[in-house]
């Protein structure tokens, strides 16, 4: 088949594979200090490590899954199978549904090329492509009832809007790029006005819903109830109640005072799937970006939360997730200007019991986010980065954690049951 043959997705995606991907470059605060600790901890630490996981593989597979059948124009079985993963709540570990893992693929070709060109400096915004999401527009009008066929154009066209806001202050955005931020945004909201959340069974439509936020009018009146359909259609999953609380910042659409509010509101709704884990789900990405927040939380019933997070949900992914929130999150300077630093202590104390009860292997990737989000780096870092980093990371505050067995020779070895000490000679 020649290249004119081919979809008109099918070429983007073909063409994708030429462009020039920039190499990550590693100059990340602190780093060192964590790979000379891993190196000095690394002969009295053993503990498994998981690298490849359920959550990075389930989600190339899926994503390559809506690519390749976006690019056969397989339209009708994807839909179908974006319905299918959706009304089923199916997700990955960490939470990202697999409706979306789907779409994502499925939309791929056509954002990918439009991100590049919007950000590299050296090509005019005038050269990002359009063709592909013509195409995508005219699969919609060969399936206008089908709402993964339409998730998969309105998230494009989210993605695309976000491309041109792109990630500078406001002030900094020219007048044409807030134009085309507003104008796929208004576009995805025309799509997704077609259909109704609760009608379709859909947390993917209530989720688009809330993406739409960012373009809303009055985001402030809209947030909480949005995302409190949201996370009623799927409350399973914490994806949904980390966005909300991220989005109730005051940076954002909401204050403190309202976090504080939505946290108690969604515990009290979600208590028989996550007890009082739906409270810190909804403020963990909040405080990881802002520990201002911290001066409103109710540390106990966090630490509660934590617990019951761990016990109904005895996943290592999520183990790890709560481990580096405490060992790394919490750690880096500007938590330094919280204003509850008891209530900071006590949460990082959390460490020890969340190794000593309920780590059981090492998720390096895991540890690699929380470090990177942590150390503000800037800018992709490759795969195997991300790992090691996490790796390096994670052997050095474990290995902190247990300095003084080390100090008296003794080795901490992992295992099904958790930790448990030998003689180093043993």
């Amino acid at each position: 088949m020649t290249d004119s043959q081919k979809s008109p997705i099918a070429r983007i995606g073909h063409r994708l594979k030429a462009l020039p991907r920039k190499l990550p470059v590693l100059t990340t605060r602190g780093e060192a200090s964590d790979e000379s600790l891993a190196r000095q901890y690394d002969a009295g630490l053993s503990i498994p490590v998981c690298d490849q996981t359920t959550e990075e593989t389930e989600g190339a597979r899926l994503r390559e899954k809506g690519r390749f059948m976006a690019r056969q124009e397989m339209w009708d079985e994807l839909g179908g199978m974006i319905r299918d993963h959706d009304h089923a709540r199916e997700a990955t570990p960490g939470g990202t549904a697999l409706a979306d893992l789907l779409s994502y693929g499925a939309r791929s070709d056509v954002v990918l090329p439009v991100e590049t060109a919007l950000s590299d400096p050296g090509l005019m915004s005038a050269h990002a492509p359009r063709e592909g999401m013509i195409a995508l527009e005219e699969v919609l009008q060969d399936h206008p009832d089908d709402y993964g066929v339409a998730l998969v154009v309105a998230q494009a066209h989210v993605d695309i809007g976000w491309a041109w806001r792109g990630q500078g202050w406001i002030s900094e955005v020219p007048e044409k790029h807030w134009e085309a931020f507003h104008h796929h945004f208004d576009r995805a909201e025309e799509i997704l006005d077609r259909f109704d959340a609760f009608a379709e069974d859909s947390p993917a439509l209530a989720a688009a819903r809330c993406a739409l936020l960012a373009s809303t009018p009055a985001p402030k009146a809209r947030v909480a109830d949005d995302y409190e359909d949201l996370i009623d259609l799927d409350p399973g999953n914490p994806r949904h109640m980390r966005g909300l609380g991220n989005h109730l910042l005051p940076r954002w659409f909401g204050s403190y005072e309202q976090l504080e509010l939505e946290a108690r509101r969604t515990a009290a709704r979600t208590g028989d799937i996550w007890g009082a884990g739906a409270y810190t789900w909804v403020y963990l990405d909040a405080l990881a970006v802002d520990p201002v927040a911290l001066g409103h939380l109710d540390v106990p019933f966090f630490l509660d939360g934590m617990r019951d997070i761990l016990t109904r949900r005895p996943d290592q992914h999520y183990a790890n997730q709560m481990a580096a929130f405490c060992a790394v999150t919490l750690q880096q300077p500007r938590c330094g200007r919280a204003p509850d630093s008891q209530g900071l202590r006590e949460i990082r104390a959390a460490l020890d019991w969340i190794l000593r009860d309920h780590l059981t292997e090492l998720h390096p990737l895991v540890w690699g986010v929380a470090a990177k989000g942590a150390q503000h780096a800037t800018g992709p870092l490759a795969r195997d980065e991300v790992a090691r980093l996490g790796r390096d990371c994670a052997l050095a505050r474990i290995g902190r954690h247990f300095d003084a067995e080390l100090r008296r020779g003794m080795r901490v070895v992992f295992d099904r049951t958790g930790p448990h000490l030998e003689p180093m000679d043993g």
